[in-house]
């Protein structure tokens, strides 16, 4: 079992600044790609971006790439996601998720999920 807490969400103008962390713990955190997920009211979850088990691999969705950073500290078991250039369509809840199976996409390929938190960017 891998628990996932998410913290770091907040109320921020357009064009603010956020950073996300997720903290784990129970099974080897190095192990497992970490990937970040969203999902706004009334609409699926969606893939943000994820960061392979070493850090040297990241795939990120085209509506945050050039303004969303992930990166992990294995040593401290978090993973982090800074959000620069906030917009309204960024307000989602965001989820921390971890994979056994290399940088996956699709939530399918996820094993654990943390509960989320809120981001809401007002205009």
């Amino acid at each position: 079992q891998v628990q996932l807490v998410e913290s770091g969400g907040g109320l921020v103008q357009a064009g603010g600044s956020l950073r996300l962390s997720c903290a784990a713990s129970g099974r080897t955190f190095s192990n497992y790609g970490m990937g970040w997920f969203r999902q706004a009211p009334g609409k699926e979850r969606e893939f943000v971006t994820v960061i392979s088990w070493s850090g040297r691999i990241t795939y990120y969705a085209d509506s945050v790439k050039g303004r969303f950073t992930i990166s992990r500290d294995n040593a401290k078991n978090t993973v982090y996601l800074q959000m620069n250039s906030l917009k309204p369509e960024d307000t989602a809840v965001y989820y921390c998720s971890a994979s056994r199976t290399g940088t996956p996409t699709a939530t399918g390929r996820y094993d654990y999920w943390g509960q989320g938190t809120q981001v809401t960017v007002s205009s």
